[in-house]
Formats: C-alpha cells, structure tokens, sequence
C-alpha cells in the first residue's frame, strides 16, 4: 500500500471519516473542518519524496455532556469492529479523546474540544507525494465560510435532549478545532515500510 499516491491516501482518509461519523445513530450533522498535507522529510519511497494527509470534521450537533461518554464508546466500539488499534484516550471531562491506528496504520481521532463540540481527524502515514484535492465525500452539514469551525447549533432530541442552543453556539467562531498535534508530526513511515 505505500506505493499509493497522496490522493489516493486522501480519499482513504476520507471513506474513514466518513465511515466513523456514520457508525453514530442517531445521525450526527457534521461538516468538513479542514483538509492539510504535508511533505515527510527525509523519508522516500523507490527514491521519490514522500508526504502525509489529514483530513478532519467537526461534529455541528449539539452532544449534552451526559451523552459525550456514548458518542466516545459507539465510535471505539466501531473502530475496534473495524480491526483498529485503540492507541490512547484522553478520560479529561473537559476534551476527552479516543485515538486509534488502522489496520494500514492510519491514524483517527475523535476529540471533544470547545462547547462540547466533536472533532474527527484521519492523518495518513507517508505516501508518495502528488497533488491532493479537497475532499469528495458528501457531508451532511451546512458549509462554512472562513477557516473558524462555527460552533455546534444542530438541535438532536436524543444528542441533547430538551436543550437550547448553548449562547453563542450558532455563530461563527463558536467552535474551535481542539488542540493536536501538527501534521508533520504525525508525518511517519507506515509498518513495515
């Protein structure tokens, strides 16, 4: 697999996050939150250079701090299905987390960051280094403007049941992509490679 291209990387990531956000039911409204690449020094691949992908989405409904835990255990409960590693998690109440490596060691997230808000990632190891396009896969959420992940405002009788939007949460700027590490430092050569 570490033949493949940056974009055929990217569109792996993509089916991944895809797949992640879907595994959740009731059906979370989500959005693309951004879209990176990177080149990994030093490491080639058949002596051409070499780059990784991260690929993200923000999770725009509203998830009440008694069903983050839920979200968190439906998410690993489906990546462990799927044959991924976990690889951490953070228990803070504040951000809790669940990190995961895939079979073709890709690696995911899934983040609670401001408002409650979850963010998942997919970051690809190094692959050949091409062009990469924004993402193809079809979210449900309304596009935004700017490079501010507005805050969660997606009403959910069962996400949140009986709540008003938090003050503040429907408007730009409302949510802000939770602390990670930068791509290039999740720049790596995949197993075995």
């Amino acid at each position: 697999m570490s033949k493949i291209s940056m974009q055929e990387a990217a569109e792996k990531a993509d089916a991944l996050l895809l797949s992640s956000v879907s595994s959740v039911g009731p059906e979370l409204n989500w959005v693309h939150a951004g879209a990176s690449d990177g080149g990994c020094a030093g490491y080639t691949i058949d002596g051409k250079r070499t780059g990784s992908v991260t690929r993200d989405a923000a999770v725009m409904t509203i998830v009440s701090e008694a069903r983050r835990s839920s979200l968190l255990g439906v998410v690993e409960r489906h990546w462990e299905k799927a044959g991924y590693e976990i690889t951490g998690a953070n228990p803070d109440k504040e951000s809790p987390a669940v990190f995961a490596r895939t079979p073709e060691d890709f690696r995911m997230s899934v983040v609670v960051g401001a408002k409650g808000q979850f963010f998942f990632s997919a970051v690809t190891p190094c692959f050949v280094h091409s062009e990469v396009q924004d993402p193809k896969t079809k979210a449900n959420g309304t596009p935004f403007e700017g490079s501010v992940v507005p805050g969660p405002s997606v009403r959910s009788g069962f996400w949140f049941p009986g709540a008003s939007v938090p003050s503040g949460s429907s408007t730009p700027g409302g949510g802000r992509l939770p602390p990670r590490l930068t791509t290039r430092a999740y720049c790596h050569e995949p197993r075995g490679g």
